[in-house]
């Protein structure tokens, strides 16, 4: 059994539910979890929201933060979770937006940076991460770090 399938299997018995809000992960964390069976019982929904209107529409990230800031920022990490949590109200919610790369860097916002959000106990923590490798190796690190996560918290 995989790591990811334990740390499902913990929140299925530990009656956990988690929702997810992935940008540039592109939905391989819900993968993750719905190639699970059993997983209906605490995984409530993922939202890929890849574009920044698809921010705005499902998750009401606001125009002013994502113009401020773009969307590979930790304010609109925050904004997705809160977005999130608001629709779903999930114990655990999870949120992805970052450069997978290989292309869309800047000096600024190089590929492979990526902020997730993760909020458990009404506690919101924003990690910002500094990835190396090709698209799929940053949205794999990603999934790694996130379930990482999930299983230090619960």
């Amino acid at each position: 059994m995989s790591t990811v399938n334990k740390i499902i299997n913990k929140l299925i018995k530990k009656n956990i539910s988690i929702s997810i809000a992935e940008s540039c992960t592109g939905g391989l964390i819900s993968h993750c979890i719905t190639r699970n069976s059993g997983v209906s019982k605490i995984f409530s929904g993922g939202i890929i929201c890849y574009s920044n209107k698809a921010k705005i529409k499902y998750l009401s990230v606001s125009r002013r933060t994502l113009l401020k800031f773009g969307a590979v920022s930790s304010n609109v990490a925050k904004e997705m979770i809160n977005g999130l949590f608001n629709n779903e109200k999930t114990k655990i919610c999870i949120s992805t937006t970052g450069v997978a790369g290989p292309n869309g860097g800047s000096k600024n916002k190089p590929v492979g940076l990526v902020y997730i959000g993760i909020k458990y106990k009404n506690k919101t923590i924003i990690f910002k991460k500094n990835y190396k490798g090709s698209r799929l190796d940053i949205q794999r690190k990603t999934k790694v770090f996130i379930f990482n996560k999930i299983n230090e918290l619960i």
